[in-house]
């Protein structure tokens, strides 16, 4: 896979961690719960970062810019996996922290490869 590949499939898989992002960033919870809300606005500085090298399809600054923001993406899925439970064990929470770990596991590992 070359750089441009790898970008194109991280920015699929950004949509999950949008859509995740968005369901956090509007429920209830968020209001009452100060780690929820770091959650939702790292998760938007993640895509926040890339957001630039995607619109000019510069496949070499995005992935930069995934690699050194790499770490934020980890803590946040992190942390929501760890408050998941305490915050709602509604189906919506568990399918969003599903979708979360498995966009940012995807994410990662397409980040450790080299590129082509």
């Amino acid at each position: 896979m070359d750089a441009d590949e790898v970008m194109k499939r991280i920015d699929t898989l950004l949509s999950h961690v949008w859509m995740v992002r968005t369901f956090l960033k509007h429920c209830d919870e968020v209001e009452e719960d100060d780690d929820l809300r770091d959650v939702h606005r790292a998760l938007y500085d993640y895509m926040l970062a890339v957001g630039d090298a995607w619109k000019q399809q510069d496949a070499q600054r995005y992935l930069k810019q995934a690699k050194k923001k790499l770490r934020r993406l980890r803590e946040a899925t992190k942390l929501f996996t760890e408050i998941q439970p305490e915050v709602s064990g509604h189906t919506n929470f568990q399918m969003a922290n599903q979708s979360l770990v498995s966009a940012a596991e995807q994410i990662d590992r397409l980040l450790q490869r080299p590129a082509e």
